[in-house]
């Protein structure tokens, strides 16, 4: 009897990433769900996969025997599943970041769909990044320190990191010297690759701020408590463009105080560099932005 795929896939996922947690984040399952899977699966086999420890788990030697053959047909059924998909005239699957799709893809997209009607596109957004693996996404649109291995990078634009305010909080609070942000409410994006005493050590200042009004996981909250003059959010001008447009947020200081870096990179396994669809993607991407 063949186990159910969801099984297969599951305990590939935990013996690669020797953990049940993040085989779940990776897999978007719970994960209890996950154990559930490898439950079913070592019930099936009569066999024990994982040895589980204060370190993480580790395969048992019947686990390391039966990861070298099912990760062989999985690779098979991703290689296979991958030739469909690219023969399927004009698809292509984008996965991106929550902030970087809603706040700089979404309000772009129908620049793409007019330059490019012909081709299907397929975008999805979590916080994990896609296992190319797997055969389902075409491109993801990462944000961090870009060390992925075995994939294609390509840095999409400078970003500038700055204090955003909206201009009422800016009038109600006088802020105009970079000691003044000391005093006001500090909102915190704790996913940011610059946080605000990297940012306060960039100016050369020894001072750092000791508390946070609000701590968000996403950029796109943080930005959207700044425009409701909560406080000031610490952002990059590439997702705060239409804050900044509309006026509903405007720089603390001025340009000097901004902190560059890439942080949002196009990454692609090797297989897809050649695809139409990708390239016309890719080239749209370093247009738009």
């Amino acid at each position: 009897m063949i186990p159910p795929l969801a099984s297969l896939v599951a305990f590939e996922a935990i013996a690669r990433r020797q953990s049940f947690q993040l085989a779940a984040s990776e897999l978007h399952l719970t994960p209890s769900a996950v154990s559930h899977q490898m439950a079913k699966l070592e019930s099936l086999l009569g066999a024990k996969l994982f040895e589980r420890s204060a370190k993480g788990v580790v395969t048992t030697p019947a686990g390391e025997a039966y990861l070298r053959r099912v990760s062989g047909a999985l690779a098979a059924l991703t290689s296979a599943t991958q030739d469909v998909r690219n023969s399927a005239r004009n698809r292509l699957y984008v996965h991106a970041s929550p902030s970087f799709a809603s706040l700089w893809l979404m309000p772009r997209i129908s620049a793409f769909a007019k330059q490019h009607p012909a081709v299907s596109l397929f975008v999805s957004a979590s916080p994990q990044h896609s296992d190319f693996q797997l055969g389902m996404v075409d491109v993801d649109i990462r944000y961090g320190v870009p060390n992925w291995q075995n994939v294609e990078i390509e840095p999409m634009a400078v970003e500038r990191i700055q204090p955003l305010a909206s201009p009422e909080f800016l009038k109600r609070h006088k802020v105009r010297h970079l000691e003044d942000l000391l005093r006001v409410p500090l909102i915190h994006s704790t996913v940011n690759r610059v946080q605000w005493a990297d940012w306060f050590a960039a100016q050369g200042s020894d001072e750092r701020p000791n508390r946070f009004e609000l701590s968000f996981d996403r950029a796109m909250m943080s930005l959207d408590a700044a425009a409701q003059g909560i406080g000031v959010a610490l952002e990059s001008h590439l997702l705060a463009e239409s804050y900044l447009k509309k006026k509903m947020l405007r720089p603390v200081l001025g340009p000097q105080f901004a902190v560059s870096l890439q942080a949002h990179f196009a990454v692609y396994p090797l297989r897809n560099a050649a695809r139409p669809e990708v390239l016309q993607f890719l080239k749209w991407l370093h247009q738009a932005r």
